[in-house]
């Protein structure tokens, strides 16, 4: 317990470094088209690979409310964008359709 401080410093310095190494290697130098399409789409490809596994295994019992869920994260997304919105409602949806069908 006496390491928490030097350990908890260690790995905030750990996480922070790659975070900022980008701004000091690229400054204002312009990324290639190709590269800023690629990391545009890295937090979609993120969020896809965190949350649909989990996604079909958290309601077994109620396959509609997943469904439903699933339905407005893809319309809202498509819609108006966003990461927040789209997962908070989906998580909304869900709920309100648990709800109505127990």
């Amino acid at each position: 317990m006496d390491n928490i401080i030097p350990l908890i410093s260690g790995m905030a310095v750990v996480t922070y470094v790659p975070r900022l190494l980008p701004f000091f290697l690229i400054g204002s130098n312009e990324l290639p088209k190709r590269v800023d399409a690629f990391l545009k789409c890295i937090p979609v490809a993120a969020i896809g690979a965190l949350i649909i596994p989990g996604v079909f295994n958290a309601v077994p019992d109620a396959p509609m409310a997943v469904i439903c869920g699933m339905g407005f994260t893809l319309v809202f997304g498509f819609w108006k964008g966003g990461i927040i919105v789209p997962v908070l409602g989906s998580v909304a949806i869900t709920y309100l359709v648990l709800l109505l069908t127990v």
